[in-house]
């Protein structure tokens, strides 16, 4: 469990450390919307999907199967909040902090404390 524990957490700490030059989760080519086309232009929105994006698929991977299910429920409710901001980016830039915090009391709370292992 400890080993597991340093592994999580050592995704994270990589994930986040790595310099990814406009590397959002999504293809920037193929932005669309008002709101990605934005997080494309930042270099710290751009970093923080990138973050929360491999903090949720952790998350995901982690939960067992009823908590995989609302927590997709809630990524795709947060992705209306997040779109809902258009090209402000200290909206879109709350928006993330608030997720991300959310996805880090996950791991914290449930998965590095309960497990699936």
């Amino acid at each position: 469990m400890k080993d597991l524990k340093f592994l999580v957490l050592g995704s994270l700490l990589i994930a986040s450390s790595l310099n990814l030059t406009h590397a959002a989760s999504f293809s920037c080519e193929k932005a669309k919307t008002a709101t990605e086309k934005a997080i494309c232009q930042n270099r710290s929105l751009n970093d923080a999907d990138v973050n929360m994006v491999t903090t949720y698929n952790i998350v995901i991977h982690a939960l067992p199967m009823g908590g995989r299910d609302a927590e997709k429920g809630a990524q795709y409710q947060w992705l209306k909040q997040r779109d809902s901001c258009r090209a402000n980016v200290n909206c879109i830039a709350q928006r993330y902090s608030e997720r991300q915090k959310h996805l880090d009391d996950i791991v914290q709370n449930r998965i590095l404390t309960q497990g699936p292992f």
